[in-house]
This record gives structure tokens, C-alpha cells and sequence, in this order.
């Protein structure tokens, strides 16, 4: 799944508004496109890391517009969105997550916080045991 989220700015009286389509909690601003995009970059990663702390589903992008800017979540967020996605669909605990991948469940209790600096190798194997496969890309 890529995580890259249409991102449209407006300018209103001097400031550039930014709203995300999928994720209609976002909404800043700042004094000038770029400012504003950075500020977007991390409301988005504000709210998908919330999201999946309170277990919410999280529904994939859907495509850029062509009045949109393409934000992408940083990778570490990315892979652990993808992994929290399987496990989700899934539909198991995470004490089931852990037997899966021969760990305590501490650890797949970490590897489902967005917070938490797993490492990709880890990210990987979680990916495997849900039936996926984590890919790095370079775009």
C-alpha cells in the first residue's frame, strides 16, 4: 500500500490553507506554500499515528488529484501503517500477532505503536506473518 495522501493548498487572505481529502481532521496553515505543505506533512503523521493508537481502521490514500500536491508519510511511519493494516484485516490479537512471529507480545505490542522505533527487519517479519510482504521503494 502506498501511503501518499492528496494534499490541496489555498491561499486565503495571505495565508496557504491545507486540507487533506482522506483525513478531513487536517486542516492548518502557513505563511507560504512551503510552510504550509511541512505543516501538513505532519498533521497527517499526527493522525495516522492517532489513529492507529485508538485501533482505528485505517482506509488506504485514495489517488493524488490533479489540484493536489502528493505527501507521503515518512517511511518508518509507512511500513508500520502497512503492518498495522495487515494485522487489522487480520482481525487477531496481538498476543496472537506475537505467537506468530515467536516473540512476547511486549513486542508486537511495539511493533503496532506508530511511536515506537522497531526496526524494518522486525517490521518485515510482522509483515510475513499477516500474509504481506514489506517493499522499499524509492519514488
Amino acid at each position: 500500500m502506498h501511503w501518499i495522501y492528496g494534499v490541496r493548498i489555498d491561499e486565503e487572505d495571505g495565508d496557504f490553507v491545507v486540507t487533506v481529502r482522506d483525513l478531513p481532521e487536517v486542516v492548518t496553515s502557513g505563511d507560504s506554500r512551503e510552510e504550509a505543505l511541512e505543516l501538513a506533512k505532519d498533521a497527517i503523521e499526527v493522525v495516522i499515528a492517532k489513529w492507529i493508537e485508538h485501533e482505528r481502521e485505517l482506509p488506504p490514500p485514495s489517488q493524488v488529484r490533479r489540484a493536489e500536491q502528493a505527501v507521503a508519510l515518512a517511511p518508518h511511519l509507512a511500513a508500520k501503517a502497512s503492518v498495522y493494516a495487515l494485522w487489522k484485516k487480520a482481525g487477531i490479537s496481538k498476543r496472537e500477532l506475537a505467537r506468530r512471529i515467536g516473540r512476547q507480545e511486549t513486542e508486537a505490542r511495539r511493533i503496532l505503536d506508530p511511536r515506537f522505533g522497531t526496526k524494518l527487519e522486525q517490521l518485515g517479519e510482522a509483515a510475513e506473518a499477516l500474509g504481506g510482504k514489506l517493499v522499499v521503494g524509492l519514488a
